[in-house]
């Protein structure tokens, strides 16, 4: 199992959301400011089986917003459309 952390622009965090529950993926949804792009963010915890991890990822690439132009962005911090944790789940508790 995976637990997937995604950091996205709040305003392409709906169009995740509603992407990856269209694939049967479930998502806890979190405001966030500031951080990594110093304004507002969502993030998305996910948690999925191995076999659907491509596919969320590439759902998030799909729907996090517009291809950013690299020429145009300051070289020394450059934009991100997400950023994207992936973790290793060993075990969980449902209480």
């Amino acid at each position: 199992m995976k637990l997937v952390l995604a950091i996205v622009r709040d305003e392409f965090g709906g169009d995740v959301v509603a992407a990856l529950n269209e694939k049967g993926m479930s998502v806890t949804r979190i405001s966030s400011t500031g951080g990594f792009w110093r304004r507002g963010n969502v993030t998305l915890v996910i948690g999925l089986e191995e076999d659907q991890l491509e596919l969320a990822m590439e759902t998030i690439n799909a729907n996090a917003g517009p291809a950013i132009d690299q020429q145009a962005a300051d070289s020394t911090h450059p934009p991100h459309r997400a950023t994207i944790f992936q973790m290793g789940v060993d075990s969980f508790h449902h209480y």
